[in-house]
């Protein structure tokens, strides 16, 4: 019985190995990028990815869904360790910045399943919406930014200017999203 608890934490590690892995590549190449590509950087066989992944729109969705849950949890976290909220919503865009890359690739990925997409876009507003609204919230109680700043406004914001980058290497969203909380900031 023990043996069978080690081996799912041992799968559990290895699908999480695998979806961060994912994600970076999905980052930085797209999610159109090699499958090997990611076991390599995950450290497992190409195997190991179709066996926990049969299709790479299982492997893409699955990313999308730890990636939407990691945001999740960061934002409370950032919120109770930093001293500024305005930091805290800064730190926080720069994983939701990755997070929507992946996004994005994610659209083209799932043409043919158009109500699973919808059905993620609820879950990702359900489940980041909130947590954005009380990193602004906290920021403006801070006297950080402007009070009337809506979270879902600037998270659409946000979203536009990420899909901007498709593949263009030379475009950082990253530089925008930047100015754009700089532009917050109360005055």
């Amino acid at each position: 019985m023990v043996e069978a608890g080690r081996k799912r934490s041992d799968a559990l590690r290895n699908e999480q190995k695998l979806l961060a892995a994912a994600a970076e590549v999905f980052v930085q190449s797209g999610v159109d990028a090699p499958i090997r590509e990611i076991a390599v950087r995950a450290g497992v066989g190409t195997g190991t990815i179709y066996r926990n992944f049969p299709t790479r729109a299982d492997l893409i969705v699955a990313v999308y869904r730890r990636q939407v849950e990691d945001c999740a949890e960061v934002g409370p976290r950032l919120l109770a360790e930093l001293d500024s909220p305005l930091e805290a919503l800064r730190q926080w865009m720069d994983l939701f910045v990755d997070f929507l890359v992946t996004k994005h690739g994610l659209a083209g990925a799932m043409q043919s399943d158009n109500s699973g997409f919808e059905a993620l876009h609820g879950y990702f507003l359900e489940r980041l919406l909130p947590v954005c609204t009380d990193l602004l919230a906290a920021a403006a109680k801070a006297g950080e930014v402007d009070t009337d700043v809506q979270a879902y406004e600037l998270m659409r914001g946000v979203g536009n200017l990420c899909i901007g980058r498709g593949g263009d290497t030379a475009y950082d969203p990253r530089r925008l999203v930047k100015l754009l909380l700089d532009g917050l900031q109360a005055h």
